[in-house]
């Protein structure tokens, strides 16, 4: 891509050919130290006065306003000067011409026409303002000056040769935007200002509005193309939102005067630079590397949002990274947290799941400790001790009644183990049989419909309980470092600083819900005893009452994630998160910067195992994941 270096003043310095509320002349001193040395093309979308863009003089440039009233006269004096200065000739400072002149349609003059009328109106109507009534009309009263410079021609000459080097359009912001800036463009920007109003400078030359709403998304907007690689400068007024849209970036308060208002007391003002710079080229690369033998022993799971199919990928990004300690914030089925114990990394495996918590004891905490056969059949002996629970509670609703008696046998022997990691072994496979014996594995319905005959089924519980358990004996391993599983609230976790955390958190979105609970209540009350938990009698499940999270709510996530960033900020963080769930993935990168200097967003074709938004069979369960990567 061709580079300029930012313009030298020319001979005759080209100026803006307008008087413009809100126009930049007085802020270049401010602005032009900011421009970057170098850039590919130079783009402003706001366009009004364009004083950054005579200033500049830019030899690739493409510049844009809304108003066709204004690009027409821009598009006229760099194609056709001559016509435009003669029209202008014309023109007398009288109240009577103002208002003649004035009269007129612009669209219906020839095009160099309309552009003298733009200017002399500019010129000689009350404070140069532009503003039109609700059929388009322009109705700015006559300015009673005494000798404006309707044509000044040296002006006009040195403005055209400017613009002629331009590309001159009339859209929105958004399209010039979208469809122009590359990596190493100069962006600037000076849309309307905050607050919005019935006096902002947007509404006096156009009939659109821009609402605060339009500011956030323009904020949304820039963060895409500082991601793109392009410089941008953005200017406003001193206003709280500016703040907490620009945060992460430098932003400098500048002391301005408002020429245009005609209120004295608001005539002083405080503008703001906001400086963002390309984002630095990805350092991190996805390539995903083969993953040691060890992590095939896991016991598979289908358990809702589980990362076994993304496990090269988060390795691929964590190797990039030299690290000795990782904590897995929200386990869920442990298998990440296990992918980093075979990789020899010291693991802290958390989830505010009992049954996440007892897999992590009985695989990533626990390095060296086995169920024994011999034992495990015993524990399918009844000692006459059971207190029936499950067979009483839970009667025809997921399982026969010999199955849940044998249940109640295998949560009284279980709960008489003394050894902690042979008690959470021989838990996790109750909790496994228990889904695998479970058409889908979940407990939002009861019954046995969705029952397609698969071999899991067909087994006996006795069988499926010790299949598990040699599943989870087969998983033990010792890696040589110290393991820990916590069951708790991720923002409540103490541990000792870690180099890398890892943050797998339910995925908030308004199209479904990320209650594992509700789709877990049973395996999760086997694993808690049901201690702690109000079955719901009402329900037909008898499911208890869902965990209080953040991420049931938009706003709850979004608070969630900056604490965990301030919480964890000097780790290195990697986040999965999807591409149809809220925060957005601008507003997850504006979180992370905060707090770390380098935020990288990688994408990872993705399709979930079965869905939670419907049918698994339709497109919906197709997702990209990101992880953002914060160091």
């Amino acid at each position: 891509m061709a580079e300029q270096a930012a313009q030298k003043p020319a001979v005759i310095q080209a100026k803006p050919i307008l008087k413009w509320a809100g126009g930049k002349t007085q802020m270049l001193n401010d602005l032009l130290p900011k421009v970057p040395s170098s850039y590919g093309r130079y783009i402003e979308p706001f366009l009004g006065g364009g004083a950054m863009f005579f200033a500049l003089q830019p030899e690739n440039a493409i510049i844009a306003d809304s108003n066709p009233e204004l690009i027409n006269m821009y598009r006229q004096v760099a194609a056709h000067v001559d016509e435009v200065i003669q029209y202008l000739a014309q023109y007398e400072n009288t109240k009577e011409m103002f208002y003649a002149v004035r009269s007129q349609s612009w669209e219906t003059l020839p095009q160099s026409e309309a552009a003298a009328r733009t200017i002399f109106l500019n010129k000689t109507c009350f404070n140069g303002l532009y503003r039109v009534n609700k059929k388009g009309e322009f109705n700015v009263p006559y300015g009673k000056y005494v000798n404006p410079k309707i044509c000044d021609q040296n002006a006009l000459y040195a403005a055209s040769a400017v613009l002629k080097k331009a590309e001159i359009l009339c859209s929105d912001y958004f399209w010039v935007l979208d469809h122009y800036a590359q990596e190493g463009d100069f962006i600037f920007l000076d849309p309307p200002y905050l607050p919005v109003s019935e006096y902002s400078d947007f509404k006096r030359y156009t009939k659109e509005q821009f609402y605060e709403e339009d500011h956030i998304e323009l904020a949304k907007i820039i963060l895409r193309l500082r991601e793109r690689g392009c410089h941008i400068i953005l200017t406003n007024s001193n206003h709280p939102l500016v703040h907490e849209l620009y945060a992460p970036f430098t932003i400098d308060v500048v002391h301005t005067k408002r020429y245009i208002s005609c209120r004295g007391n608001s005539r002083k003002g405080e503008d703001v630079i906001v400086t963002i710079p390309p984002k630095e080229k990805a350092l991190i690369k996805l390539v995903p590397q083969p993953l040691p033998k060890q992590v095939a022993a896991y016991p598979p799971t289908r358990f809702m949002g589980s990362k076994s199919k993304m496990l090269a990928e988060i390795w691929s990004v964590a190797s990039q990274f030299k690290f000795d300690s990782v904590v897995d914030l929200f386990a869920g089925s442990g298998i990440v947290g296990y992918m980093f114990k075979a990789q020899g990394k010291s693991v802290t495996s958390n989830d505010y799941m009992a049954m996440s918590a007892t897999f992590a004891k009985a695989m990533i905490e626990n390095n060296s400790v086995i169920l024994p056969i011999e034992e495990t059949e015993k524990l399918l002996i009844d000692q006459g001790e059971s207190d029936h629970f499950v067979a009483e509670t839970f009667q025809g609703l997921y399982y026969k009644d010999e199955e849940n008696a044998l249940i109640d046998v295998l949560r009284t022997n279980i709960a008489a183990i003394r050894d902690p990691y042979k008690r959470a072994i021989a838990m996790t496979a109750l909790i496994r049989a228990c889904t695998k014996k479970r058409p889908r594995g979940i407990f939002t319905y009861t019954g046995d419909r969705y029952n397609d005959g698969r071999k899991d089924l067909q087994k006996t519980f006795a069988q499926q309980f010790l299949e598990a358990v040699e599943a989870v004996n087969r998983a033990v391993f010792d890696n040589g470092k110290q393991n820990r599983a916590r069951h708790g609230d991720a923002m409540e976790l103490r541990t000792e600083q870690s180099d890398l955390v890892y943050i797998d958190p339910p995925y908030y979105s308004p199209l479904s819900d990320n209650e594992y609970v509700r789709r877990y209540h049973f395996v999760e009350g086997l694993a808690r005893n049901w201690q702690g938990v109000e079955i719901q009698e009402h329900t037909l499940t008898k499911k208890f009452k869902s965990y209080p999270t953040p991420f049931s709510t938009r706003n709850g996530a979004a608070d969630a994630f900056d604490r965990m960033f301030k919480k964890f900020a000097d780790s290195i963080l990697i986040v999965s998160y999807s591409s149809n769930s809220l925060p957005t993935q601008d507003e997850m990168v504006a979180f992370m910067s905060k707090y770390k200097k380098h935020v990288e967003v990688i994408p990872v074709d993705y399709r979930y195992s079965f869905g939670n938004q419907g049918d698994a069979r339709t497109h919906r369960n197709s997702v990209q994941e990101y992880l953002f990567v914060g160091y």
